[in-house]
């Protein structure tokens, strides 16, 4: 098994990628994880943790080669209404439930959950179940929140 420790350079020379692996959303959020490039050779990711895989990320294996990460298509939900504020409102609703989003224009989608399907219709929007990449926000503390925990806060 090949061992990928590490992120390419995203302004380096390395534009070419020589392998590729294909990956669903609950996949590409894992730091460890024995997969498979398209070519069948096994790779084992051991990457820094706190980094999600975006479609189009380049990595580097033991030997230098890119590989480059695919989003697999997978069963979502995606919402829609011709109605921007009922958009936000099922947003709002997904978002108390700390449901990972995807936000379009004009559409939401998240990994297919018929219990939150039919709470989404019920707030009055259409609910396509279909196959397609999914890439959710990142996050509000995406890659670390800025400010420090230390003693350097003071309460008045």
């Amino acid at each position: 098994m090949i061992k990928v420790t590490q992120f390419a350079d995203p302004s380096g020379t390395e534009t070419t990628a020589q392998l590729r692996v294909c990956l669903p959303f609950d996949e590409r959020k894992k730091s460890r994880l024995r997969t498979t490039a398209e070519t069948g050779e096994p790779l084992g990711l051991m990457l820094p943790r706190g980094h999600i895989l975006r479609d189009g990320t380049r990595l580097l294996d033991e030997t230098g080669r890119v590989i480059l990460v695919q989003a697999a298509s997978e069963t979502v939900s995606t919402v829609t209404s011709a109605d921007p504020h009922q958009v936000l409102r099922a947003a709002y609703h997904l978002g108390n439930r700390h449901v990972p989003l995807q936000i379009g224009a004009g559409w939401l989608r998240y990994q297919h959950d018929h219990v939150l399907d039919a709470m989404v219709a019920g707030l009055g929007l259409t609910v396509t179940v279909e196959q397609a990449p999914f890439e959710p926000e990142d996050g509000a503390y995406a890659g670390g929140h800025a400010h420090s925990h230390g003693g350097g806060h003071h309460e008045h």
